[in-house]
């Protein structure tokens, strides 16, 4: 049995395998619809209120797997699915409950991203033809990824360029056997269509937690290759989120840093890329 409680004056994650954990613990969402559709889940709620409406938040071990709990009622995806984690998903479990327990008065959306990308990943990526979609979806970035549309000037780009990128197109080449082209305009391109077939075969076999995760990383970097090795765990989160931001870094060597715009991109970035990182961590 697991214990720990955070209450408000205290913790309040709880770990629990009781019995009257699971008899107490009921469905958020209920069988019925609004006249507009949507789901009645605590997410979509929380949503719509901006408001925290629970007090206790905790983790329970129900069926094969981990459900994070309000109020010791286990907690919905957006459409209405119990959010339940494998078990060697603990630590993300734990993330998620911390996430709802720094909600205070007014819920902040942004800073939900673990419960958002587990959500996507049990909503979605047990269908195959969302699967599919997401795959031709994020293999189009192959032909604008950010890595591969090089400058000529100034120095300081140019070296960015060579320093963090490069490195990593050799690293795409060598362990995938692809052709990766870099182009010096910004003209239509296109990448070879065996690199294309090549890449969309590794998508494929991605279970859903990774599939969430390179949607993720792709779309907060606008590059597939660096999405697909923090996915692969060549890239660390920090050395990722310097390698899409070579051109800001370029930016603000030469013209200095806009407050309250690079600063805030600095650590969004890092915090998307975070999660999808700690998404496809496991634990015994």
């Amino acid at each position: 049995m697991y214990r720990g409680l955070f209450s408000r004056s205290t913790a309040r994650v709880r770990f629990s395998c009781d019995s009257s954990v699971h008899a107490l613990s009921r469905s958020f969402a209920t069988a019925s619809l609004p006249p507009d559709g949507t789901v009645v889940s605590e997410t979509n709620r929380a949503e719509a209120t901006l408001k925290r409406f629970w007090e206790t938040v905790g983790i329970s071990k129900r069926d094969d797997g981990l459900a994070v709990t309000l109020d010791m009622r286990a907690l919905k995806t957006p459409s209405g699915n119990t959010l339940l984690l494998p078990r060697n998903k603990r630590l993300v479990a734990t993330l998620i409950a911390n996430e709802w327990e720094n909600q205070e008065t007014l819920l902040k959306p942004h800073a939900l991203p673990m419960t958002s990308i587990a959500s996507r990943a049990i909503d979605a990526f047990h269908d195959k033809k969302t699967c599919s979609e997401v795959r031709e979806s994020l293999l189009n970035y192959l032909d604008t990824d950010t890595i591969c549309f090089h400058h000529d000037d100034p120095p300081p780009l140019v070296e960015l360029q060579h320093e963090y990128w490069d490195p990593l197109i050799e690293w795409a080449k060598s362990t995938f056997d692809i052709d990766i082209q870099v182009f010096t305009s910004i003209l239509l391109h296109s990448q070879p269509a065996e690199t294309r077939t090549k890449l969309d075969a590794i998508l494929t076999e991605m279970n859903p937690w990774e599939l969430a995760a390179m949607e993720r990383a792709t779309y907060v970097t606008k590059s597939f290759l660096i999405a697909l090795a923090l996915v692969k765990r060549h890239l660390t989160v920090e050395e990722a989120a310097v390698t899409a931001q070579v051109e800001v870094s370029s930016q603000i060597q030469r013209w200095g840093e806009v407050e309250d715009s690079h600063d805030v991109d600095f650590h969004d970035i890092r915090r998307q890329l975070g999660s999808a990182a700690c998404l496809l961590t496991n634990s015994l």
